[in-house]
């Protein structure tokens, strides 16, 4: 589970960066219900997303033609230098270099060894998202990349992350989940699951975070997806022991998770 505490390497924030700010507020307006309002005039046009008031993530345009339209997964460090360095030294590149956000914290982007963007965060007056792991909210973040080992050795080496391999149902290869260092097993909050490039066409080929989002009827959070111009690219299907997902792009091709978790 996704909690807001913020430990080292857990997330903390979950951001869109599209194409069409309107476009986008009005197709989540319509999935997940949710609202939003400025930052402020000195932001560019970003903008807060709430759920039923609570602050949940955040939303704003491209800088340029060459940003790509996606989601973005922020990770808590307590400092945002060491972190940074760190990253480059397991062999990231750096795609925005540690900068300054009005207060609320410091924030920098790199691309990991197989091209997955990570984002971190080192919190200011903004530790992060004020709700996790309920409806209309961040409930798992979820890599998907041309090599699990590599992804493991990296990210384990920069936050310290801990694993538990799981098989995948008819022999289809291991799940890696993930979790912050010295925490229980309640605390594991994403995965990594290795593809073949060819399975990542809108990448090509690299790696890709992916939020999931916490719904409470997969099938009609779906159903809404299609209705308002988004794609549902696989289920919505039951994933056994997890619950019932589906993967999801929405109209200017961001991908996100839809899950609605098994009881209990």
């Amino acid at each position: 589970m996704i909690t807001t505490d913020y430990v080292i390497g857990s997330p903390c924030w979950v951001e869109l960066t599209t194409s069409d700010v309107d476009r986008a507020l009005e197709f989540y307006g319509k999935v997940f219900d949710w609202t939003a309002e400025s930052a402020g005039p000195e932001t560019g046009g970003y903008l807060k997303i709430l759920s039923e008031g609570a602050l949940v993530g955040g939303l704003g345009p491209k800088m340029s033609e060459d940003d790509p339209v996606s989601w973005s997964i922020y990770y808590n460090t307590p400092d945002l230098d060491m972190s940074f360095q760190r990253a480059r030294e397991l062999g990231a590149t750096a795609l925005v270099e540690p900068m300054d956000v009005m207060g609320l914290g410091r924030m920098a982007h790199l691309s990991d060894p197989q091209g997955g963007t990570v984002a971190l965060w080192e919190a200011g007056t903004l530790p992060g998202m004020e709700r996790t792991d309920e409806p209309g909210t961040l409930m798992w973040a979820e890599l998907w990349t041309p090599s699990a080992q590599g992804a493991r050795a990296f990210y384990g080496g920069l936050f310290g992350w801990e694993f538990e391999d799981v098989d995948l149902p008819g022999g289809e290869g291991r799940y890696s989940t993930l979790r912050p260092a010295g925490l229980g097993e309640d605390r594991y909050f994403g995965g990594i699951m290795g593809m073949d490039p060819a399975d990542l066409p809108q990448t090509g080929g690299r790696a890709d975070w992916h939020p999931v989002f916490h719904v409470t009827d997969c099938d009609a959070a779906a159903a809404e997806v299609r209705k308002a111009g988004g794609q549902v690219l696989m289920g919505p299907e039951d994933a056994p022991g997890v619950g019932r997902l589906a993967a999801c792009s929405d109209p200017l091709s961001a991908g996100f998770v839809l899950l609605t978790p098994n009881p209990g």
